[in-house]
Order: structure tokens, then C-alpha cells, then sequence
């Protein structure tokens, strides 16, 4: 049976999102909390005021938004190449720099092997992701394979036996 790419492949991780939400929910509930138990007071040392408290509660928004932001990786490919978003740095790739799609056992992520033998993490396909890391991965193998399929081949060495 022959595999036909799917024409664009999208991939986020899931899992890491959904904890980092979690996280950032908590972060938001603790700060809160504290807020809330800044009474306005004086004691000998400061004196706590409403502005505290939403200050209090304002950084608690920043944190969440902090961790919120370690989970935008992001993975988008076609036919003409891909697109990764990791953390903070961004690659855009045509499938004939790529050499390979890797995702090793013991790996937490998947990769990118390129031609320059450079290797490129793909965070957004995590293998606590399961099946949802599988089906991206064999995704992305059949678009780099249906690339590379139109690739002229290369003349045969001279003492290629």
C-alpha cells in the first residue's frame, strides 16, 4: 500500500501545553491568594496598600505568561519545505537541506538531520505525545521522501563498484 503525504503537516506539543496551561493556572491562583492576604496595613518595617495587590496579582499574570511561552513551539511543513518554531528560534528549511527525519527511542523530541550534518530539534513533536508524535513524524517522513523523490540522481562515481 502506498503512503500519499498529507499536503501540510502541523504539530504542537500537546501534552507540554497542557501542563504548562495547568502551571500557569497555579502560579496565578498562589499569587492571587497571597494578594488577598495583603490586608492594608502598617506594620514597622511597610506598609501594604491596594496597589500591592494588584501588583501582586500583576506579576502573577507575568509569570503564567513566562510559562506559558515555553510551549509555543511549532512545526508546519508542505510540500516546498518546513517550518520550525522552537522556543525562541525560528527555521525555515526547504526539504532538500533536510537529509532526514529522526525520532530515536530514548529521544524526547524529534530532529532533523541536515545535509550539512547539522541537526535540528523539532520540540514541538515530543514523544510523551505518543501516537500524535508518530503519526507527525511519519507525516513529515512522507513529504521529505515525496521532496526528495523529484531530486535528479547523481552520476555514479568513477570507482563505484
Amino acid at each position: 500500500m502506498t503512503r500519499t503525504p498529507d499536503a501540510r503537516v502541523s504539530a504542537v506539543p500537546r501534552r507540554l501545553r497542557l501542563l504548562l496551561a495547568l502551571l500557569g493556572a497555579v502560579v496565578v491562583a498562589v499569587m492571587v491568594f497571597v494578594a488577598a492576604g495583603l490586608k492594608e496595613t502598617t506594620n514597622t518595617v511597610v506598609t501594604y496598600r491596594t496597589s500591592d495587590q494588584v501588583a501582586m496579582v500583576g506579576l502573577g499574570l507575568v509569570l503564567a505568561a513566562g510559562i506559558l511561552f515555553l510551549g509555543r513551539s511549532r512545526v508546519d511543513a508542505d510540500a516546498d519545505g518546513v517550518r520550525v518554531r522552537n522556543v525562541v528560534v525560528r527555521h525555515e528549511l526547504p526539504w532538500q537541506a533536510v537529509r532526514a527525519v529522526r525520532f530515536e527511542r530514548k529521544s524526547p523530541w524529534a530532529s532533523l538531520l541536515l545535509e550539512n550534518d547539522d541537526e535540528i530539534s523539532l520540540l514541538a513533536v515530543q514523544a510523551v505525545d505518543k501516537e500524535h508524535a508518530v503519526r507527525a513524524v511519519e507525516s513529515l517522513r512522507a513529504l521529505h521522501a515525496a521532496a526528495r523523490a523529484k531530486d535528479p540522481v547523481p552520476p555514479p562515481l568513477l570507482y563505484d563498484d
